[in-house]
């Protein structure tokens, strides 16, 4: 089986890519422009992911396509009209490629969307499941949400098989963006005003993720489906903040504000949404994969903290 993965040189993509080759897979990374690639992988290059993309020199002799690439979520996104750009990429890029893989006779598109095409938010007791309506909140999200509504209906009058992946926040080690900051804020001992909070949120372990999607891309029984996809144990904030820190050798160090206050200082700010990802509840069911797929995942929240800590602290040792 030769699988194509679409942004191979992301995070998620190179751990994907070393994943299904270790499978005895035979791997085509789809590029943007050049980049390192796992060493087992073929490389053809893409150029920008939208509505225009040629893809049949990267689909030729494939069976599945892992379609990771996408515009992400950024926290001060500054196009002059965010969901028109998020839809150019996530939406018309990606039915241009399930377009071209069902002409050239792709058995299976593994899609991987977000949680964020559910919504922000859930009750502390009342976790996203596959049946929920789904309500984005924000143009990435939207545009994830748009482009699964899109890619169903081509797999509807072709002979596409689809699945569908929604991940929560992915970690691991060379995780960026918002989670490694936090990471550097307690490697550095600093106060955390987080202490008082009793919120949930489910994360995925980067393995776990990869795991779950060389599934979806070899087992039968994913074909049509929609799955949601997340460790097992969700975690408050103070919980992940403490398991952190035990990862990282340091004393954690939480201050028991008000979760209020918190939220004024956010408003005051500009920071509100930064705050509400600290502060809410985000709880994903991952019961539904678990049943159909026969799936568990292979590493405990904890594992993949301490691997996702020892990485980092391979980084600033050098």
């Amino acid at each position: 089986m030769r699988i194509l993965v679409t942004g191979a040189s992301g995070f998620v993509g190179r751990a994907l890519c070393l994943k299904l080759a270790a499978e005895g897979l035979r791997v085509r990374a789809a590029l943007r422009r050049a980049a390192a690639t796992p060493d087992r992988c073929e490389r053809v290059l893409i150029g920008d992911v939208g509505p225009d993309t040629d893809w049949s020199a990267a689909l030729a002799g494939v069976d599945t396509v892992v379609h990771l690439a996408a515009r992400v979520h950024m926290m001060d996104d500054t196009a002059n009209d965010p969901l028109e750009a998020f839809r150019h990429v996530n939406v018309l890029g990606s039915e241009r490629l399930a377009g071209a893989a069902a002409r050239a006779g792709v058995r299976r598109l593994v899609f991987v969307s977000s949680i964020k095409a559910m919504g922000e938010r859930t009750a502390p007791d009342r976790p996203f499941s596959e049946v929920d309506t789904p309500r984005p909140a924000d143009p990435y999200g939207r545009s994830k949400w748009e482009a699964e509504q899109s890619l169903a209906a081509i797999a509807a009058r072709t002979d596409i098989e689809l699945a569908i992946v929604r991940p929560p926040l992915v970690y691991g080690p060379a995780v960026r963006a918002n989670f490694l900051s936090l990471m550097e804020l307690i490697a550095l001992g600093l106060p955390l005003p987080l202490g008082q909070l009793e919120n949930r949120r489910s994360l995925v372990y980067l393995h776990n993720l990869c795991d779950a999607l060389y599934r979806c891309t070899v087992d039968p029984r994913a074909s049509g489906q929609l799955f949601l996809v997340a460790d097992d144990k969700a975690l408050s904030t103070p919980e992940l903040i403490r398991d952190m820190a035990r990862a990282l050798e340091v004393r954690p160090r939480l201050l028991a504000i008000p979760p209020a206050v918190l939220r004024l200082a956010g408003a005051v700010t500009g920071r509100s949404a930064a705050i509400a990802r600290l502060t809410e509840s985000l709880l994903v069911d991952n019961a539904k994969i678990r049943r159909v797929l026969d799936w568990t995942p292979p590493f405990s929240a904890q594992e993949g903290l301490a691997a996702t800590g020892e990485w980092f602290l391979r980084q600033r040792r050098g």
